[in-house]
């Protein structure tokens, strides 16, 4: 790849010649605290993605879903906790978060185009009392994220708009890239067919989702 004819923007003040500065609403938007409005949407969201970085910056970012009213434990106004899930045991962010305890999160309500971004510091939680009020369909969590509130404010739907995310007339899941059980078969292969990767991405799938 020839990148001799890339213009690489490398220092801010250049990032800004290009951007612009902020307004002064979004500049000043940005709270340390939940109000009771933040409340209300970490109450309705039932999907999130968290973003972490190691302790050598390398970043990952990893959706979390629960029904809407179990996706965030609000301890108070300044601390929120998110459910460890069974999943694949990678624990990826997991993992970074021992590294570099700073996070990012992202939290979508379904045909909203706006979303609540909120900052902090986590740890990771493996008992605490209000694990139990983080039951879902009679399963306790074994672990749980629990975020100190640095960073809180609003984004604007743009991006949303831009991709018409929540347009049916735009969706096509399968019109070009193969379903999961497919990719799982071509590249991470573990020596069963389609089919019965069909089976464990469906039925299986949804049995396991929470024990």
């Amino acid at each position: 790849m020839d990148r001799t004819a890339w213009t690489v923007v490398t220092d801010e003040g250049a990032l800004v010649e290009l951007v612009g500065e902020p307004g002064q609403r979004a500049r000043d938007k940005v709270r340390d605290h939940l109000l009771d409005v933040d409340r209300a949407w970490l109450a309705a969201a039932p999907f999130c993605v968290l973003a972490t970085s190691d302790a050598d910056g390398r970043c990952d970012a990893s959706p979390k879903g629960d029904p809407a009213g179990t996706l965030v434990h609000v301890v108070d106004d300044r601390t929120i906790a998110i459910a460890e899930r069974p999943g694949n045991r990678r624990v990826d962010g997991y993992r970074n978060v021992l590294a570099n305890p700073h996070v990012g999160l992202v939290f979508v309500i379904p045909g909203r185009g706006d979303t609540l971004r909120v900052g902090g510091r986590a740890s990771i939680v493996s008992e605490a009392p209000f694990l139990d009020e983080m039951v879902v369909r009679g399963h306790r969590p074994v672990l749980a994220l629990v975020v100190d509130v640095e960073r809180v404010f609003f984004h604007c739907s743009k991006a949303f708009l831009r991709s018409h995310l929540w347009d049916p007339e735009t969706w096509d899941p399968f019109g070009t890239v193969p379903r999961r059980a497919v990719i799982a078969h071509e590249i991470e292969p573990d020596g069963r067919s389609v089919e019965e990767l069909d089976t464990y991405y469906g039925s299986a799938y949804e049995r396991g989702l929470y024990g």
